[in-house]
């Protein structure tokens, strides 16, 4: 059932659905108008918010490209090489492929999102080099699991609110972790994902005539060669491991110190100093390391000139108001019992135009944190609610798919009619899972 059901979600997605810096243009016309429509703002206005807010990413947008950009260089590294292809090893058909990719995908975005959206691209690429499989599903179900980062130890929203000095901090005090993210039934929504996800990515693999491939030697890896001509004195530098580890092993030393003794914690900077020093020791030369810094620079065109316009959405949904309309509308048909899930719903919506989870709980926490305690709401369930929302309309936003497209060589019309059915599936599980467990 959910083979024929994907078969017409993947070909009209393949027809409509158009390049993600289109996707963006439009988005930003979209918030546009609506503001000057629903919030009575004027275009000058408008304009204001959007030029105000375009660079409010760089930062961000940074730490995304060097997420891209040293995961891969780890990735294609000699010794990580051998790991992920004994790894892709353990499949033995198209079928148990789609399932390890999912698991391995889910896993890893538990642990960090960053680390997710990498792993599960590159390991999805080392599969396709052994398993002739659709490789179109492949990548969707290695971006599937990003569902559930949110729910997860890196998860902006309780990790925001469990710590002290936070925005809310007068409103709600401080709510650990235990209510959150180790709560029953976020635990119960995960491990419910991690057995229904890779069944229903299986369950979609397309028929023989049908599936997409891709030949193994589109995928290998760029070699570092020596260079031809007479040997220069620089020549024994980019050769050199010594050098390279001179910088790379004093990096992770100073992570060990940073997570063991100074109770530092993943997140976007310690994730990619682990990934860059890793890959400049694995590497063992600074020529390998540089030949790989090639080939994966080419898949960060879309982050460079997309993310910026994604904060200028940003600022003109969160300076309008359009971004508080949208969530006061779904907490004004909310009872206590069905608060946790407008609030998911209502986050859903928001996380098409403001996809970031820390900006989008900024916008929600005044509307959503009030409706809970008026209505005697379990407010960490509520905050819950927007994180899983946040997670779950990423599965149709491809702006977190652009690293995993990028390191894959698709295009987002490629995944997304999948990905549309992993949408209504996974949605779900995560309302009944925030309502009733």
């Amino acid at each position: 059932m959910l083979q024929k059901l994907s078969r017409p979600a993947v070909k009209l997605v393949e027809r409509y659905l158009p390049d993600p810096y289109i996707f963006v243009l439009l988005l930003t016309l979209v918030a546009a108008l609506a503001a000057m429509l629903f919030e009575q703002q004027s275009p000058l206005a408008v304009m204001r918010y959007w030029g105000d807010g375009f660079w409010g990413l760089l930062a961000f947008s940074m730490q995304m490209l060097l997420v891209l950009v040293t995961g891969f260089m780890l990735a294609s590294s000699p010794p990580v090489k051998r790991l992920l292809d004994a790894l892709a090893g353990l499949a033995r058909s198209p079928g148990s492929a789609i399932v390890l990719v999912t698991l391995v995908s889910l896993a890893a975005s538990w642990i960090n999102w960053g680390f997710g959206l990498v792993i599960g691209a590159l390991f999805a690429k080392a599969l396709a080099r052994r398993i002739r499989v659709d490789y179109r599903l492949l990548i969707a179900s290695a971006y599937s699991g990003f569902v559930v980062w949110h729910g997860g130890l890196a998860g902006s929203i309780p990790l925001t609110i469990a710590t002290p000095g936070h925005f809310s901090e007068a409103q709600i005090g401080i709510i650990p972790t235990s209510q959150t993210i180790f709560s029953l039934y976020n635990l119960l929504i995960v491990g419910i994902l991690f057995v229904v996800m890779p069944l229903i990515n299986r369950w979609m693999l397309p028929e023989e005539r049908e599936s997409v491939y891709v030949e193994p030697s589109q995928l290998a890896e760029p070699d570092s060669a020596a260079p031809t001509g007479p040997p220069r004195p620089a020549d024994r530098l980019e050769n050199s491991t010594l050098l390279s580890w001179l910088v790379g092993i004093p990096g992770l030393v100073y992570l060990i110190h940073y997570f063991v003794f100074a109770g530092g914690g993943l997140n976007l900077n310690s994730v990619n100093f682990l990934f860059l020093s890793l890959a400049i020791v694995l590497h063992r030369t600074p020529r390998s390391l540089l030949t790989s810094l090639q080939e994966a620079i080419k898949g960060g065109a879309g982050i460079v000139i997309q993310f910026p316009f994604y904060a200028g959405i940003m600022g003109i949904m969160m300076q309008s108001g359009l971004a508080q309309s949208l969530s006061e509308m779904f907490v004004a048909i909310a009872s206590a019992d069905t608060l946790p899930f407008w609030s998911f719903i209502s986050a859903g919506v928001v996380n098409l135009f403001v996809p970031s989870g820390g900006g989008q709980w900024a916008v929600q926490a005044p509307v959503m944190l009030p409706a809970a305690q008026a209505l005697g709401a379990d407010v960490a369930r509520v905050a819950m609610g927007v994180a899983w929302g946040d997670a779950w309309t990423n599965l149709l936003q491809p702006f977190w798919a652009l690293p995993v497209l990028a390191i894959a060589g698709l295009n987002a019309k490629d995944i997304m009619g999948f990905c549309l059915i992993q949408l209504v599936v996974t949605g779900v599980i995560i309302g009944l899972g925030l309502t009733f467990f």
